[in-house]
């Protein structure tokens, strides 16, 4: 049982705790998620099940989409509907027009501040756990790209938001920093991920309907191209020897996959200089 099930992780549940009772529904022996998801947000969550683990950090590097409610007036600790209320501050000013000229604003590459409830460590403790004791902490800006930010609804206080960015960006802060920008503050109210790379709510089941049979296999994961290896180079891909890039016929200069003649996936390689070198072996 090795690949990838997208779940629509439902509300109010932790990443950790839904890939629980995923892997207890699958009777697996490990499952790991391939991007978090915060408690209050819904959507694409791809749990990586068995040798799929690996694929992992390829799944974090992602892009992903979402839609966001934004809840103009009011601010909090958290960036979110869950913390406590530290402003409030009237939007009644507040048009479509200046919505529209803040959005455009925060289009591109930026630099955006990591929360402090976040599960970003300093000194080996989250900041989540300092935040909760009060202490603040400074966080480094991080360089995040927001691809499309659009409006989709306009019902002040509540303004629903199309995002699709980069990985590590926080939508949380996104909206706090839209806040700012309006000079009225705000805070997200819901969440919903659209889009996790290759995987859209199309791809996603519910926890009730979790099975083996919604597990995508390994080999149709991350969309890179495939080489089929001969049966007797098996054994040699899999102790990590290297050939040549024309033996295996593997495209030249780039990332691909490596199969048996059962569609199995083998290895993540790429070329360097004309020789097979291997980003990961997966076992049987």
């Amino acid at each position: 049982m090795n690949g990838v099930l997208v779940l629509d992780k439902p509300a109010n549940m932790s990443s950790a705790a839904a890939v629980d009772r995923v892997k207890r529904a699958l009777g697996a022996d490990r499952a790991g998620h391939g991007g978090t998801l915060d408690p209050i947000a819904t959507g694409v969550l791809a749990i990586c099940v068995g040798e799929a683990t690996k694929l992992a950090p390829y799944l974090l590097a992602d892009d992903k989409a979402y839609e966001a409610d934004a809840i103009l007036g009011i601010a909090t600790d958290t960036l979110d509907r869950t913390g406590a209320v530290t402003q409030t501050q009237p939007y009644d000013g507040v048009t479509r027009d200046a919505i529209e000229r803040a959005l455009a604003g925060r289009r591109g590459e930026q630099e955006q501040v990591p929360p402090m409830f976040s599960a970003i460590k300093r000194g080996g403790v989250p900041l989540y756990k300092q935040a909760r004791r009060g202490v603040e902490v400074d966080r480094e800006p991080r360089r995040v790209r927001i691809d499309r930010l659009e409006l989709l609804a306009f019902d002040v206080p509540r303004v629903r938001l199309a995002i699709a960015c980069s990985k590590g960006t926080y939508v949380r802060s996104l909206v706090a920093d839209l806040g700012e920008d309006l000079g009225c503050g705000a805070h997200l109210g819901e969440l919903r991920r659209t889009r996790s790379g290759r995987f859209s709510l199309a791809d996603a089941v519910p926890l009730d309907a979790v099975a083996p049979e919604r597990i995508i296999p390994m080999n149709a994961v991350l969309g890179l191209p495939a080489v089929t290896v001969p049966g007797e180079l098996v054994p040699t891909i899999k102790n990590g020897i290297q050939h040549p890039l024309e033996r295996l016929g593997a495209p030249a200069g780039a990332q691909f996959q490596l199969l048996d003649e059962t569609r199995r996936l083998l290895a993540i390689a790429h070329d360097e200089g004309g020789r097979v070198v291997y980003d990961r072996v997966f076992g049987s």
